[in-house]
């Protein structure tokens, strides 16, 4: 009799890593790229995502929606410089590059500026401004091409399934969306169809919009059958101590998180973050009684989830120490207009990010996802 050891779905499973891991080892890289401006130190943020995204990235729909994620990234940054150009910037300079129109304004919208001197001055520093933000983007679609969004909603405590199929659901629409687009433009063009212009997004638009309410029927169809909603009785006791003991502890976890990404709040963060966790984590424990549920075939988190979680904290911990200790270093400055430094300690701090590309096998493709 051939028992579990001979299904290569059991073997595979075993070698996946927790999907909740890579989430927190591309948050990290985020929380590390609001600590710097640094051009330098941002291009090796992405550069080490991209790289672990380009060996260890899924098969699933999300995966292939990582360009799209570098793509709007690009396009933020873009729009941050041209409302640089077109709206000024408080940053003084002295290199002029052109002279827009300048548009008179009425006085109650002084401080606003339409036109006028462009300096390199205002120009580095939209685009210090913008790379941070276009980093932040492109690490969370790093998350999205790492981890499978259904394995992920799987690992949650069962008092946050309901929001968590509304969170899954509304990450994986995208996704989808994009792989929909570019199979019927593949289509067209064997068809020898235009797939450009006005015309092409009409006529692929149309059969987009049909899949995704077909999509959304057989989702909801699913869900009906498969008892979605359905909760047990608790006591009112502990539903009152669930709720103020989650609403509290996230509550506690965004205070401690903005303290973390500022500044200012580097003395209380970390606390208040820790506390916040505990509470929420004890409000999600005794809330999961209300949803009777059980898991198949659950994503162990071992080892490797570990080290991919610590590869990331220790970027983020890394770059906050250098924050603090030498801000000049993580945030040049453009007044007067120097070139960037590429600080060599906090450098080699990012390169701890590759840390899983080396170290975690890659993910098999999980027979039952969706490709």
């Amino acid at each position: 009799m051939r028992g579990d050891s001979g299904d290569p779905s059991v073997r595979t499973r075993g070698r996946t890593v927790h999907p909740g891991a890579w989430w927190l080892w591309a948050l990290s890289l985020g929380t590390a790229a609001t600590r710097t401006t640094n051009p330098l130190l941002l291009a090796l943020l992405v550069s080490a995502s991209a790289y672990v995204v380009a060996t260890h990235r899924t098969g699933t729909p999300a995966s292939r929606a990582y360009p799209a994620f570098a793509k709007l990234a690009l396009a933020v940054l873009l729009v941050r410089l041209v409302f640089a150009v077109a709206l000024g910037s408080p940053i003084p300079g002295t290199h002029t590059l052109l002279t827009l129109p300048e548009v008179p304004l009425p006085r109650w919208a002084q401080g606003i500026r339409l036109g006028g001197k462009v300096t390199a001055e205002a120009l580095v520093f939209a685009a210090y401004d913008g790379l941070k933000l276009a980093t932040l983007l492109v690490c969370v679609g790093a998350a999205n091409a790492l981890a499978s969004p259904t394995r992920l909603l799987k690992s949650l405590p069962g008092a946050l399934y309901e929001t968590g199929v509304a969170v899954v659901v509304a990450l994986t629409f995208a996704p989808h969306l994009i792989a929909d687009v570019q199979r019927l433009r593949a289509a067209r063009r064997l068809r020898g169809r235009p797939d450009r212009g006005l015309r092409g997004l009409l006529q692929v638009g149309l059969p987009v919009l049909e899949g995704a309410l077909e999509r959304s029927v057989a989702l909801a169809a699913a869900m009906e059958a498969r008892g979605y909603g359905r909760t047990a009785v608790v006591p009112a006791r502990i539903r009152r101590t669930t709720a103020a003991l989650t609403l509290g502890g996230l509550l506690g976890v965004c205070a401690g998180t903005y303290g973390l990404l500022t500044a200012e709040g580097g003395t209380y963060g970390i606390p208040l973050l820790l506390a916040g966790a505990v509470a929420a984590l004890a409000g999600l424990r005794l809330g999961g009684r209300r949803s009777p549920r059980t898991r198949y075939r659950p994503d162990p988190w071992d080892a490797r989830a570990w080290l991919v979680t610590g590869s990331g904290a220790a970027v983020a911990a890394l770059l906050g120490l250098a924050a603090a200790r030498d801000p000049e270093a993580l945030h040049p400055g453009v007044v007067p207009l120097v070139a960037p430094a590429l600080p060599l300690w906090p450098a080699a701090a990012i390169l701890l990010a590759l840390l899983p590309a080396f170290a975690v096998p890659k993910d098999p493709p999980d027979p039952k996802e969706p490709s």
